[in-house]
């Protein structure tokens, strides 16, 4: 994603842009240190078996065994029943599966679920109030900004995780902002005044 995606610190979820620099960089690491070390064991291969951990998902500590190979998608939708991350293109492009992680919109499907093991998960289902919707989701039924409704999701949480770094962007700010979320239908313009009207419900509800 083209927004804070990349910024973020702490957790090690990827973008597209952070994807193709780390494959880059590293190529170019084992080249180097293949050369400058020729007589090198090669590092131990990572350890396959599952791992006892504990996730913080929507304020709750939740505590399940973990395959190093799962990302944080897979666990989020088929062990914790979390469904409203879509799966989509699961290649970190079109951003259906976005959650935030510490407050900074992911891809959850180009996030590793041990990467997230000691971080702030919100998922679609944590802006709920009870059986109450949040101001994003409310802002986006109210300006109709969707249309066959699978991207939705991912587009509010990129639309929470620009709001609460930036309570009142411009038109342009959310322009940006949005930018790593597809929307196949094209209702972008309903989207970008769902932001608005999110940040105006966000401010009046104190949040």
């Amino acid at each position: 994603m083209t927004h804070d995606h990349d910024d973020g610190e702490g957790c090690k979820g990827v973008s597209r842009r952070g994807f193709i620099s780390a494959v880059g960089a590293g190529a170019i690491g084992a080249a180097t240190l293949a050369t400058a070390q020729p007589g090198a064991a090669a590092p131990a291969a990572p350890r396959d078996e599952p791992a006892q951990v504990t996730l913080l998902v929507n304020g709750r500590k939740r505590r399940l065994l973990v395959e190093p190979r799962w990302t944080l998608l897979f666990v989020l939708r088929e062990k914790l029943g979390l469904t409203g991350t879509k799966v989509g293109c699961e290649r970190g492009e079109c951003g259906a599966c976005t959650v935030l992680i510490d407050n900074i919109p992911r891809y959850a499907c180009m996030t590793l679920a041990l990467e997230a093991v000691g971080h702030e998960i919100t998922t679609l289902e944590g802006l709920l109030r009870g059986e109450e919707l949040g101001p994003v989701q409310q802002a986006f039924l109210v300006e109709d900004g969707l249309q066959c409704g699978y991207c939705t999701p991912g587009q509010v949480m990129a639309a929470e995780g620009l709001l609460r770094a930036n309570p009142e962007p411009t038109l342009e700010e959310i322009r940006l902002g949005m930018s790593g979320n597809l929307c196949r239908c094209g209702a972008y313009a309903h989207i970008f005044k769902a932001v608005r009207k999110a940040s105006e419900l966000k401010k009046a509800a104190g949040r």
